[in-house]
Parts: C-alpha cells; sequence; structure tokens
C-alpha cells in the first residue's frame, strides 16, 4: 500500500528494531528447541494418524466452507432485504466466539441430547452422533463458512455496478454473467478462502479436543497435548509440532502467491446489481440466507438460553476467579500486542525492505500456538517448571499471534494518516512521541479500537497454550469450562459458556467503542 514515507526518530527505530527482534526470537527460538529434540525419539503411537486426521479434516473442512459459501456470498451481494446488515454482521460473530463456547452452543443443537436429536426421537430415530470427524467437520463449517462468505462476498462488491446494467441492456444470459462476472471473482477469491480456512482448520485446537478424540480423531495439535500432558514424551511432540509448522507454512506461502484479487476497473457505484427478478432465483436466494441464518443463529440461541438456565442453578466454584485470571491474561497480551505492532509499522514504514519484514510477522498467522508453545515447554523444562509460568507464557503467545491480524488493520490507517497530513506535521515539526500524539493517534482511533478489541476477545477465549502449562488450581474461563463438561456438569458449564461469551463480546464492544468515540 502506498503512501509517503514516515519520518521516524533514531530511539523509534531501535525500539521497532527490538520488537522485531523480540518477535523473531519468540518464534525462532522454539522451533530451534524443537528441531533439537526432534531428532531423539520417535513421535509416537499417533504420529501418522494425527497427520491424516489433520490433513483430511482441514481440507474437507475448507472444501465445504467455501463450497457453501458460494451461493450465500452470491444472495447476499444482488439482494436487498431487510435485516441484510444484521445478516452480514452475524456473519462476524463466530470470529469472536470463544471455540469451546460455539462448541457448547453446536452440541445443545446437534448433539445426542440437542434439539435435532429431540426431533427425531418423536420419529423413533436414534439420536445424532456428532463426535469425530461429523463434528469437527460440523463446527468448522460453523467457524469458517461466515469467513469464506465475507471474503467472497467482498469480491462481488468489488464489481461496478455500470458492468451489470450493461449486461442486463445486453441481454446477458446466465452463461455470459457467470463467465464475465462469477468465475473471475471465483478464481480470484475462492483459492485463498480455500487456503487460509485450512490454516484455520488445521489449528483449532479446541474443537479437536471437545469433539474429536480417539487415535482415528486426534489432529497432531491433540497429539501434542497428549504427548506432553499424559505421555511427557517431548521428542514426539517436538516432531509432531514441526510436522504442524511446515504444513502451516505451505498453505500461508500459497495463500500469498494466490491472494490477487479480480480487476474490472474504476467506478463512482461499486456493488451487485440484481439480475433478475423472476421468483424461482430469488426464492432460491431466500432459502440459502434463511438456512445460514440458522445455522449460525440457533447455537447462539441456545448458548444464550442454555447459559441463564445455568445461571440460575447456581455458580461453580472458581468461576470469579477463573473470570479475574481472563481478564488479566487479556488485557496483558492486548497491550502487548499494540505496543509490538505500532513499533513494527513505524519499523516497516521507514526502512527499505519493509515488506519482507510485514511478510515475516504475517507469517505468524501459519504459526500454532502450539508450536510455539511446546517449543518454549521443551525450552523452559530443564530450567524451571513450565507450569509455574503458565499465564506469562499464555499471554505472551497470544500477543505474538494477535500481531498479523492487528498489522493489517493498522498499517493501511497509519499510511493513510501519514499522506494525508504527513506534510503539515512536517511543517509543524512534529515528529516522535508529539507526531503520533497529535497526528497519527486521533486518524487511526477507529481502526485502533477495532483491532485491540479483536485481540482481546480472541485472547479472552482462547483455549490452546494454557492446557499444555496451566496446573490444576489455575484455570482459565475457558480452561474451567472444558473441565466442567469433561465431568458432565452441564448446567454449570453453560453458565460459564455464557459468562465467557459476554465477556468476550464486552471486550470488544468496549475496545472498538472507545477507538470510535474516544
Amino acid at each position: 500500500m502506498g503512501g509517503r514515507p514516515e519520518p521516524v526518530t533514531r530511539p523509534s527505530k531501535i525500539f521497532g528494531w527490538a520488537a522485531l527482534f523480540a518477535v523473531a526470537l519468540l518464534v525462532i527460538v522454539p522451533v530451534l528447541a524443537l528441531l533439537s529434540k526432534a531428532g531423539t525419539g520417535g513421535g509416537g503411537a499417533l504420529f501418522w494418524p494425527a497427520i491424516r486426521f489433520t490433513l483430511l479434516q482441514a481440507s474437507l473442512s475448507a472444501l465445504i466452507s467455501v463450497a457453501l459459501a458460494v451461493p450465500l456470498a452470491k444472495a447476499l451481494a444482488r439482494r436487498r432485504f431487510t435485516g441484510r446488515r444484521l445478516m452480514i454482521s452475524l456473519l462476524g460473530a463466530p470470529f469472536i466466539l470463544p471455540s469451546i463456547v460455539a462448541v457448547f452452543g453446536l452440541l445443545a443443537i446437534w448433539g445426542r441430547g440437542g434439539v435435532f436429536s429431540d426431533l427425531l426421537a418423536m420419529a423413533d430415530l436414534g439420536p445424532l452422533d456428532i463426535y469425530g470427524l461429523k463434528g469437527v467437520l460440523l463446527a468448522h463449517v460453523f467457524f469458517n463458512l461466515p469467513l469464506a462468505t465475507r471474503l467472497l462476498l467482498q469480491g462481488w462488491q468489488a464489481v461496478p455496478a455500470e458492468h451489470f446494467r450493461l449486461a442486463t441492456q445486453l441481454d446477458l444470459g446466465r452463461p455470459a454473467r457467470f463467465r464475465l462476472f462469477d468465475l473471475p471473482i471465483l478464481r480470484s477469491t475462492v483459492p485463498t478462502a480455500l487456503l487460509l480456512v485450512f490454516m484455520l482448520a488445521m489449528s483449532s485446537f479446541a474443537v479437536a479436543l471437545a469433539l474429536g478424540g480417539g487415535p482415528k480423531a486426534s489432529t497432531i495439535e491433540l497429539a501434542i497435548y497428549q504427548a506432553l500432558r499424559f505421555e511427557f514424551d517431548l521428542a514426539g511432540a517436538a516432531r509432531l509440532a514441526i510436522v504442524q509448522l511446515l504444513i502451516g507454512l505451505t498453505a500461508a506461502a500459497l495463500a500469498f502467491r494466490l491472494g490477487r484479487g479480480a480487476v474490472f476497473g474504476g467506478s463512482l457505484h461499486i456493488g451487485y446489481h440484481e439480475e433478475s427478478r423472476q421468483i424461482w432465483p430469488r426464492l432460491l436466494d431466500g432459502v440459502v440466507i434463511v438456512a445460514a441464518a440458522l445455522f449460525i443463529g440457533l447455537p447462539l440461541l441456545a448458548i444464550l438460553l442454555n447459559g441463564l438456565n445455568g445461571l440460575l442453578t447456581g455458580l461453580p466454584p472458581g468461576l470469579f476467579g477463573a473470570l479475574k485470571t481472563s481478564l488479566i491474561v487479556a488485557l496483558t497480551s492486548t497491550l502487548l500486542a499494540l505496543g509490538l505492532v505500532l513499533l513494527l509499522i513505524h519499523l516497516i514504514n521507514s526502512v527499505q525492505g519493509g515488506g519482507r519484514i510485514e511478510l515475516f510477522v504475517m507469517l505468524l498467522m501459519a504459526t500454532s500456538p502450539f508450536v510455539i508453545g511446546t517449543g518454549l515447554f521443551i525450552l523452559l523444562n530443564p530450567f524451571v517448571s513450565p507450569f509455574a509460568l503458565a499465564l506469562p507464557i499464555t499471554a505472551l503467545v497470544n500477543a505474538a499471534l494477535a500481531l498479523p491480524l492487528m498489522l493489517r488493520i493498522l498499517r493501511p490507517a497509519m499510511q493513510r494518516a501519514e499522506r494525508d497530513y504527513g506534510q503539515l506535521a512536517d511543517t509543524l515539526g512534529l515528529s516522535g512521541w508529539s507526531r503520533f500524539r497529535w497526528l497519527t493517534w486521533p486518524q487511526i482511533r477507529p481502526e485502533l479500537g477495532f483491532a485491540t478489541g479483536l485481540a482481546a476477545a480472541l485472547s479472552m477465549g482462547d483455549l490452546g497454550v494454557i492446557t499444555l502449562f496451566a496446573p490444576p488450581d489455575t484455570q482459565t474461563l475457558p480452561l474451567l469450562m472444558y473441565r466442567l463438561m469433561g465431568s458432565y456438569r452441564m448446567d454449570a458449564a453453560a453458565g460459564v459458556a455464557l459468562i465467557l461469551l459476554a465477556s468476550s463480546f464486552a471486550l470488544f464492544y468496549l475496545f472498538d467503542k472507545g477507538g470510535r468515540h474516544a
């Protein structure tokens, strides 16, 4: 993205290089620890089954999510209806929703004791069983269908409306419209969407932990967890983590290479033009939209209703301690990520080869928290008990993995501010902290609030690294909820799920609103 170079003072550049060094250290040192340990043992009994299942479920999750997203995105692009904005906003909910809470909602609808199993029982049919591959795919589609839809929807909305009006005037049929409009959009968006969903599905530990399990349904991350927590097989965990890293980096590299948008030219009016008022296309689009709304909305409604009922039955012990711990970890990781990303953006904008620094930070998206966590576990174990550092390590890893997301949101905003007001700031002699306070901060405040809100919400609901390090007397809200589900205290787990959901959305809302109205 273009823009005038940003003047950076020497201290800012030093701090920027220090931030880059710290991030590189956090990634490279654990990987080196994995490499050093991987050669001293095998991968365990789950090594190859876990790799095969991970590749299978991630590939199927990507194919199913994107295949369903194509008709949904097209329907949302070409139809205007009451509640359309709400529907598009609903598509963003699963991204913030803690994974373990989403699993609870899906079980309430699709599980053996869920709504659909009860309906089947009325027809003397057996209950649904969503554990194993079926359940993992269901959860991943729930999470990633909205994301894939948003990616594809951006492609259709980028087409100038004049192109569709011209196609109507020329009386182009459906095959010609597909060749001229839909096919270029799909070519430009589908590969990136497939690879992004593949990466996310490959590293969704909480879903596999709650709905997978067993030799036939264990992912690489689940096998790492078992190797560290139950078998203490450091070599096996290291080998699995290296495989996870290599697969993620390969998918990320392909996503960067294929991530090119279709070009349709400029326009004053952007947006898909409704191509037909015939009843059948409109009816089909309506069915697709309603089905998607129910698929996403029903688990959210179940979380709300079951959570309220669970809270009425009493609060589980340790709830407020777990809430306090989660808030501390989320706020710490968010503030740390914010400081690092601002320093990195200043550095990227001020040095030759800044794009390579940005690429390195973006590749963190391909680095599973389990890869970093396993490396840190191996690194710390000879010197100090990793379990004693559960919370600081969780906050640190969450901060590192929030950097790519925050960088993507904040860097364009900072470049825009410098492009629009940089010359004026130069004339006034503003630099360093004064320049950031009076120029950059007011211009990037909305994006800053949005980015920090996402980072805080994601950290609040994370059930990943904490499972590797947490001793029995330490727990966050997601970990408490998982332990309650494991002991079949489903009413108590429902209450914790509602509190966790409310906390995550409250953090996002407060940061986002603070950015827009500060």
